[in-house]
């Protein structure tokens, strides 16, 4: 029995440190934006300050998954548009949302925050997540909402274990009420806010990662994080 316990311990502390050894920490800031039945169209509408941290596990040089967590500001308002229903209609928001997501990130070259100095890689990345949305409009359905995360961005070393990257990412929402507006922009034309009829944001900033590990003295196995970095 002690053996065993010897065993899963070792095997538990092996696992945790080679993870460790995989993964990536960040934080991030920018700013985020709204799309909806007031914004139709314009990609970086009304923005305001959104951050937030992340933890990536790199499963690949080519492939990795990231958690994030990200807290940012959502604004609209009918007269900041030219289109006459809307000037009569008159509608506006704000507030903040919250969000838990988990994505997928698929490098185009080979990256690592461990790799040489000035390696860099355009990415994209996709996955699931859960929103939370505050804000003052007038309809209050479930603040909580599934949301669909799509990113693209570009990541460069700049420092022994710092990495530099920017992202631009959309949030498809199967929600349609932070605006406090559910009707179609403008009934007698029909016209409909871009993407379909659900509310969406977005972020664009700049997030700056690095890598955390034990030094574990006189392990050649870490020999290439001790080593002088590469030029």
């Amino acid at each position: 029995m002690k053996k065993l316990t010897v065993f899963l311990f070792l095997t538990l502390l092996s696992y945790s440190v080679s993870a460790q050894r995989s993964s990536d920490y960040g934080i991030y800031g920018g700013v985020s934006s709204y799309i909806g039945d007031i914004n139709t169209s314009r990609l970086f509408y009304s923005p305001l300050p959104a951050g937030g941290l992340f933890y990536r596990y790199n499963l690949h040089p080519r492939q990795s998954l990231r958690a994030n967590i990200l807290i940012g500001g959502l604004q609209g308002r009918d007269l900041d548009f030219s289109n006459p229903y809307q000037i009569a209609r008159d509608s506006a928001f704000s507030g903040l949302f919250g969000e838990g997501v988990i994505q997928f990130e698929f490098n185009f070259l080979p990256y690592s925050t461990q790799g040489r100095r000035w390696n860099y890689t355009p990415y994209i990345a996709g996955g699931v997540g859960i929103a939370y949305f505050d804000t003052d409009s007038r309809i209050n359905h479930n603040p909580i909402q599934p949301v669909l995360p799509f990113s693209i961005g570009f990541k460069v070393n700049i420092a022994k274990n710092l990495g530099l990257e920017v992202e631009y990412g959309f949030r498809k929402t199967f929600y349609d009420n932070f605006d406090g507006l559910t009707e179609n922009i403008d009934p007698q034309h029909k016209k409909k806010a871009w993407l379909h009829n659900n509310d969406w944001y977005s972020f664009a900033g700049v997030a700056f990662t690095w890598k955390i590990y034990n030094k574990l003295v006189g392990c050649p196995a870490y020999d290439d994080v001790d080593a002088p970095r590469r030029r």
